[in-house]
């Protein structure tokens, strides 16, 4: 694809459309208050990526019950004491001119005790002396999911994400490794798809309609199959129960290496599904205009930029202005993270990751 269909708008099912096919990935960056609150390393973060270009930015994860924090310094949104903060977050990303979402999440079994999280397994064995969630508690998590989108709304967001990936709480049920339960929301793929199906059907209810949700699915770790996964993507798609679908993938190009669809790329598995009016995107390794060219061309109707845009917060309009736009070569300094407008406590969550960031 050329550089100038990238930036060609691309309609969504509900609410404005996007105003090109580049996305801002939910990245979690760990520099909110201690109880949710949106900080100022959070506005300063959000108004640089607002005018970088993006047709749509989310929020990293964000917590939708204060039992639900898998972080130190997360972002929150189950309290309406976090409502002005977001309304600040969101009125930056409108006065850029891109759309905005709110990434709900929900840390399930790997909430942090030492946080204020409280562990929330769909299983009995997975946290050692922690019992399953009963079906009275799923449906309460459930409602939290519902009752922060409404949050985001009266914030001024577009829309939400809903996370259900990296075997947090609604990736968590979908894996039957994780989900040995007999209840509705147990057994088959169907039941194990539940609590996202009945998450997303209860947003759409409460919210306008032109509130635009968006699904994040992951496909690897955590006992998930990819081929259940790409039932669920199915059903989902041919009722157009979201605006957009995000494939995070560690590698955009990664091969299945087993099972039904070994050869094919993960990505193929996913892009090759009738999707009605839903978009497609991925996020993995997009380093180069080169790279989102090829995903486009490969099936994707946008891409979703993560380390890229740490990099550099315009990387759109890099891309547009220089069409062999490659990013810097990891890692970096944090001299150079720092001179680029990165906070201290954003450098400090990416020590984690030495091929990002090495020591000076």
């Amino acid at each position: 694809m050329s550089v100038a269909e990238m930036f060609e708008p691309l309609t969504l099912l509900h609410g404005p459309p996007m105003r090109n096919r580049f996305m801002m990935a939910p990245l979690v960056n760990q520099q909110s208050g201690h109880d949710g609150s949106a900080s100022t390393f959070d506005q300063d973060w959000i108004r640089q990526l607002a005018w970088g270009g993006y047709a749509l930015i989310q929020t990293g994860a964000t917590y939708v019950e204060a039992g639900g924090i898998a972080y130190e310094r997360q972002l929150g949104i189950h309290s309406d004491a976090h409502v002005a903060g977001l309304t600040q977050m969101a009125t930056s990303i409108r006065e850029g001119g891109a759309l905005s979402a709110v990434q709900l999440h929900h840390a399930g079994h790997r909430a942090d005790p030492g946080l204020g999280g409280i562990p929330a397994p769909a299983s009995s064995l997975t946290v050692p002396g922690v019992r399953a969630l009963t079906t009275e508690q799923v449906e309460r998590i459930r409602d939290s999911f519902i009752a922060a989108a409404r949050r985001a709304e009266l914030a001024g967001f577009n829309g939400v994400s809903v996370h259900g990936a990296f075997g947090w709480i609604l990736s968590e049920f979908m894996s039957p490794l994780l989900n040995d339960r007999s209840d509705k929301y147990g057994g088959s793929t169907e039941n194990r798809a539940r609590l996202t199906v009945e998450v997303i059907e209860g947003i759409r209810r409460v919210c306008g309609p032109d509130f635009q949700i968006g699904l994040r699915m992951s496909v690897e770790r955590y006992g998930l199959r990819l081929e259940e996964l790409r039932e669920i993507a199915a059903n989902i798609l041919d009722r157009e129960l979201i605006d957009y679908l995000d494939l995070a993938l560690w590698d955009s190009a990664q091969i299945v290496q087993e099972g039904t669809f070994r050869g094919q790329t993960m990505l193929s598995v996913f892009t090759s599904l009738p999707r009605r009016g839903v978009r497609v995107g991925t996020a993995g390794k997009i380093m180069s205009a080169q790279r989102v060219g090829q995903l486009l061309d490969e099936g994707c109707d946008f891409v979703l930029i993560g380390r890229a845009g740490i990099l550099r917060r315009d990387f759109p309009f890099q891309v547009k202005q220089h069409p062999r736009y490659e990013s810097p070569k990891t890692p970096v300094t944090e001299e150079y993270l720092l001179a680029n407008g990165l906070s201290e406590r954003f450098i400090k969550h990416l020590r984690r990751w030495p091929y990002f960031v090495r020591s000076s």
